[in-house]
């Protein structure tokens, strides 16, 4: 997966003539912080469902595999929003340090807890503190704005970002499980926390495009979740992430009723090539249509397409649908985070862009526990159900919510 991440950086710089995403990288040290937050991210797609993977092996149970994963999660998407407001009062370095170091020390022992079979209560325990885990993707963000603030490279920067988002929970969730069902049970979850550790000591490292803190920032005592793009954006994107979770889970039931769990691997990671071409693709044509119609259409796409989840009853069938399910991820972040970057002030835009992306956590946590128990209940294929319920939702939340989403771009400061 990095390979293909940096094989992207590479292929857009020798297209410098005619591909916008030239220009981001020659900016000083972008390479450097966008290949480390891209390896320091995967944990958020491989955390959970390796956290399904493993415990579902270890000890058997959806449930149980759905609750702890849920556990982790929800708590992360309690507590990155308030690690990211402090982020923008105090700076990176001082808030990220910490902050992963508990987060990493935590997963050890969760790893530990399931291979040793010790008591459960254990488990949810170590997957409280291991929520601690920083949010990753606002960071990046936020150094991408330091960069090119106001500026139309700025726009192209969120695309590829959102891309590389994309082909993160999709392949990181593909590496989770395949590494857990080839290798071993933890596999999915060491690996994962061996790239949380260094991708995130490597970010923290480099001072030299660290955002410096709005004087705004300390000031101001209000929370981004207060405004009503983000409460919008971040109540969809629970339900998109939900669809997320509920294909993997799905997928893992699905090849092992089939008697081909390998499968799952593969089939999960159907997800990550075309939808991150289609990313790159959209990042790079400056469409003109508003920002808010470009994200019902992509949600709406994603509605429509949970629905030849339900009859995959083979293999490359699922593979398909799954394909096919994954076509409008890229574009939904993409106008996601592009409506969060315009209308969030910019003393909270590290916080707004939290909200988001732990709301796709919210998701992910919520549809692991949902699918698990629809499959332990009404059989592996029933958790396709879940998906499409999800994007029913998604998309009436995004359609309501036109108007609000339509507002004049962000004020420099919080007021």
């Amino acid at each position: 997966m990095y390979a293909i991440y940096v094989s992207g950086i590479r292929g857009v710089e020798r297209q410098a003539m005619t591909n916008p995403y030239a220009t981001i990288f020659k900016a000083r040290g972008a390479r450097g912080f966008a290949a480390a937050g891209f390896v320091a991210r995967l944990p958020i797609a491989m955390a959970p469902i390796g956290l399904v993977t493993m415990v579902s092996q270890t000890h058997g149970e959806y449930w149980l595999a759905g609750a702890v994963a849920a556990t982790f999660a929800l708590t992360n998407a309690l507590l990155a929003p308030q690690i990211s407001r402090l982020v923008d009062r105090l700076g990176q370095t001082r808030v990220l340090a910490p902050a992963t170091l508990v987060s990493v020390l935590a997963f050890t022992v969760l790893i530990a807890a399931a291979h040793l079979d010790w008591p459960v209560w254990t488990l949810f325990v170590s997957a409280l503190l291991a929520a601690a885990m920083p949010s990753i993707p606002a960071m990046v963000r936020a150094r991408w704005s330091e960069i090119f603030r106001d500026g139309p490279e700025l726009g192209t920067a969120f695309a590829f970002e959102s891309a590389a988002d994309e082909l993160v929970y999709i392949a990181g969730a593909s590496l989770s499980v395949g590494l857990s069902v080839a290798v071993f049970p933890e596999a999915g979850m060491l690996v994962s926390t061996l790239f949380l550790a260094l991708g995130s000591t490597a970010l923290i490292l480099q001072r030299g495009t660290e955002p410096r803190v709005c004087a705004g920032a300390r000031a101001h005592r209000g929370s981004a979740i207060l405004l009503r793009p983000v409460q919008i954006v971040t109540f969809a994107l629970i339900f998109i992430g939900a669809i997320f979770a509920t294909a993997e889970v799905s997928a893992v039931a699905i090849t092992k009723q089939l008697g081909q769990p390998s499968a799952a691997s593969l089939v999960i990671g159907v997800y990550a090539m075309g939808s991150f071409i289609i990313g790159i693709i959209v990042g790079a044509l400056n469409i003109k249509l508003p920002l808010q119609r470009q994200l019902a259409i992509a949600v709406a796409i994603m509605a429509l397409t949970t629905l030849p989840l339900l009859v995959a009853d083979t293999v490359p069938l699922l593979a398909l649908a799954i394909f096919a399910s994954g076509v409008a991820v890229s574009p939904t972040f993409i106008t996601a985070f592009g409506l969060i970057e315009r209308l969030v002030p910019q003393a909270m835009l590290t916080e707004g862009i939290t909200w988001v992306t732990t709301g796709i956590g919210i998701g992910m946590a919520l549809g692991s526990f949902a699918a698990g128990w629809a499959v332990d209940t009404f059989g592996a294929h029933s958790g396709f159900w879940v998906s499409v319920a999800a994007g029913t939702i998604a998309l009436s939340t995004v359609l309501l919510g036109q108007r609000a989403l339509s507002g004049e771009r962000r004020v420099a400061s919080a007021s």
